[in-house]
C-alpha cells in the first residue's frame, strides 16, 4: 500500500513538472512574441506646448478680444486676421498677415455663445464662431422639432443679426459603432494617440466610447486584450484614456495607422488653425480629409453636450469615433461625432488633443526623426502649415504600421527579466522537480534491487 502511494505521488509529480515545462514555454514564446515594453520602443514622450501653426493666434492674442475676431488661412497659404479697426490692421500687415476689417469683435461673438449657452438645452444643435464671415452660426439638424428651433431662433434674434441659423441633414450623433479597431461591451471605437504619464502608456481616445472600468480588446472574439479606461471626461469635453494591458504601447508607438498596413508619424502637438486642411483616420471609414471650418464649437448631443469642439468637413462614420485627426504630422484631435457619412459627405467634429494632454496630465507619444536622431526635447514638428496653401498639406511621413521586430529587439526582450523572467523561472522550477523525481525513482529502484539481491543470496 505504501508503495502504491509513492507511485501515485511521482507519477502526479512527473505530470506537474511536464506541465510547468509547457506552462513555461508558453509564457517565455508569449513575451518574445508580444510587442516589446523596452524603452527604445516608447521613442520619445513631447510635453504638452501648442505648436504655432500661423502667426494668426499669436496676433489675436496680442491686440485682444475688443479689436480682433479670429484668425484663418486662405487659400493662397496666407494668414488672415480679422480686426475692428485700422490701427489693429496696421499690426497686422507689419506682421506679415492680411487684416480683414469687421464689424463684430471676438468678445460680441463670444457674449453671443455665451447666451446660447444659457438657453434651453436642444439635442441635435450646435452652434461655432465663424470667423470667415463674422457670425455665430447655430445648426439644427433633422431631429430638432419645429417647436424647439423656433424657440431657438426666438434666443438668436434676440442676440442680434450677427447670429445665422442653418438646418441641416441627417443627424448629430457620437461615432461610436489610431486608427485600429477596438472593441468592448460599450461596442466599436478607433484607437486615437499613445501618450504616456512617464510610468504607463495610455491609448487617448473618445470618451464615450465608454465608462471607466471599460474593457478593451483588439479582436472580436476578446483573445486580444488592449486594455482598460481608467480617466475620462463626457459629456462637457470627450476624451478618455485605456491604460496598455502590459503598461507599455510597444513598438511604432508614434505611428497611427491609416490602412494597407501604412502609418503616418506623428512628430508633435498642436492647434489647428481654420482653412487648414486635416485628416483623419478610422477604423471605419480609414483615411479622410477637409478643412477646419471652425473651433471652440459646441454640441449638443443626445447623450449630452460638448463643448470646445473642432469642427470640420471631414467625413465620418460610426466606428471611427476616437481615432486621431492631424496635419503635416502633428496631432490634433479626437475624432467625437458629426453627422452625414462618407458617401454624402457630412460636417464631424474633434476634442482637440492639447486640451485633453492637459487635464490628463499626459504627453503625446512621438515618432524620431528620420534618421533616427531624435531627443526627447527635440520633436519634429513640420513648417507652419500657414507658410503654403491649404491644398499642399499632406497627413505626414509614412511609416509601416505594423513593427516587425529585428534581431537586437529580439535579444533585448530576452535579456530583459520583465519579459521573459516568470517563464523562466516556471521551466527552471520544473526541470528540478523532473530531475528530482527521476533521481527518487532511480534510488528507490537501485534499493529495491538490493534488497531482492540480498533476500536471494541469504
Amino acid at each position: 500500500m505504501r508503495h502504491a502511494r509513492r507511485r501515485v505521488v511521482r507519477r502526479v509529480t512527473r505530470l506537474a513538472a511536464v506541465g510547468g515545462l509547457l506552462l513555461g514555454a508558453t509564457m517565455v514564446t508569449r513575451a518574445v512574441a508580444s510587442e516589446p515594453a523596452a524603452p527604445g520602443a516608447v521613442t520619445e514622450a513631447v510635453p504638452f506646448a501648442a505648436a504655432e501653426r500661423s502667426p494668426g493666434p499669436g496676433l489675436v492674442s496680442r491686440l485682444g478680444t475688443s479689436r480682433t475676431a479670429g484668425s484663418w488661412i486662405g487659400a493662397d497659404g496666407r494668414t488672415v486676421v480679422a480686426v475692428t479697426d485700422e490701427e489693429a490692421a496696421d499690426v497686422v500687415r507689419r506682421e506679415g498677415a492680411e487684416p480683414k476689417m469687421v464689424r463684430h469683435s471676438m468678445r460680441d461673438l463670444r457674449s453671443a455663445i455665451t447666451t446660447l449657452r444659457a438657453a434651453p438645452r436642444v439635442p441635435g444643435t450646435a452652434w461655432v464662431t465663424d470667423y470667415r464671415s463674422n457670425e455665430v452660426v447655430v445648426r439644427g439638424d433633422s431631429t430638432v422639432s419645429a417647436d424647439d428651433w423656433s424657440e431657438l431662433t426666438r434666443v438668436a434674434r434676440g442676440i442680434g443679426g450677427f447670429v445665422r441659423m442653418e438646418r441641416t441633414g441627417g443627424a448629430l450623433t457620437t461615432r461610436i459603432n489610431g486608427a485600429r479597431p477596438i472593441l468592448s461591451t460599450a461596442g466599436r471605437c478607433s484607437a486615437g494617440f499613445n501618450v504616456t504619464d512617464g510610468e504607463r502608456d495610455f491609448v487617448l481616445t473618445a470618451g464615450h466610447c465608454g465608462p471607466e472600468g471599460s474593457v478593451w480588446f483588439a479582436d472580436g472574439r476578446a483573445g486580444k486584450q488592449v486594455g482598460t479606461t481608467v480617466e475620462g471626461s463626457f459629456p462637457g469635453d470627450d476624451y478618455s484614456l485605456i491604460e496598455y494591458a502590459g503598461g507599455r504601447a510597444g513598438e511604432g508607438a508614434g505611428v497611427v495607422a491609416v490602412g494597407d498596413g501604412k502609418g503616418v508619424r506623428i512628430t508633435g502637438v498642436g492647434d489647428p488653425s481654420v482653412g487648414q486642411r486635416v485628416f483623419r483616420s478610422g477604423s471605419t471609414s480609414g483615411l479622410r480629409d477637409g478643412e477646419v471650418t471652425a473651433l471652440d464649437a459646441t454640441v449638443n448631443y443626445p447623450e449630452g453636450t460638448v463643448s470646445g469642439l473642432i469642427e470640420t468637413t471631414v467625413c465620418a462614420e460610426p466606428g471611427d469615433s476616437g481615432g486621431p485627426m492631424f496635419s503635416e504630422g502633428i496631432a490634433l484631435g479626437v475624432t467625437s461625432g458629426g453627422s452625414g457619412d462618407c458617401k454624402a459627405g457630412g460636417t464631424t467634429y474633434f476634442q482637440p488633443v492639447t486640451k485633453a494632454l492637459a487635464q490628463l496630465d499626459v504627453r503625446l507619444i512621438v515618432s524620431p526623426k528620420a534618421g533616427g536622431g531624435a531627443g526627447k526635447d527635440d520633436p519634429e514638428p513640420s513648417a507652419p502649415q500657414g507658410a503654403a496653401a491649404p491644398g499642399a498639406a499632406s497627413p505626414g511621413s509614412s511609416a509601416s504600421a505594423t513593427g516587425i521586430p529585428n534581431a537586437s529587439t529580439l535579444l533585448s526582450r530576452l535579456a530583459d527579466p520583465r519579459n521573459v523572467g516568470p517563464g523562466l523561472l516556471v521551466i527552471g522550477g520544473s526541470l528540478v522537480a523532473l530531475v528530482a523525481t527521476r533521481w527518487i525513482r532511480a534510488e528507490q529502484d537501485r534499493k529495491a534491487y538490493r534488497r531482492h539481491y540480498s533476500a536471494t543470496w541469504g
